[in-house]
């Protein structure tokens, strides 16, 4: 399972400041991320910039076991509408 780090407003909407999470890209973490957390993490999710390792890193990214995924909102150093994925959540 990847390590996934929130910052700021994630983080708030979240509940958390790490959590492990299991998936093959980038988008199946998220995915997982926001099933897991709901619509208020959806919501600021879609303004944030995902890095994988230190590097920005795009939704086809591959994950593995020992990565660190770090979700970065604006106010934290990411830059709005950047993610181009579709998350739903029930």
């Amino acid at each position: 399972m990847a390590r996934v780090r929130l910052f700021a407003s994630a983080r708030q909407a979240a509940g958390t400041a790490s959590v492990e999470i299991a998936g093959r890209t980038v988008d199946e973490v998220l995915q997982v991320a926001a099933e897991k957390f709901g619509a208020e993490f959806v919501a600021v999710l879609k303004t944030c910039r995902v890095w994988l390792n230190g590097e920005e890193a795009i939704g086809t990214t591959a994950v593995g076991d020992a990565d660190e995924v770090a979700i970065l909102p604006p106010v934290s150093g990411g830059c709005a509408g950047l993610l181009a994925i579709e998350i739903e959540t029930k």
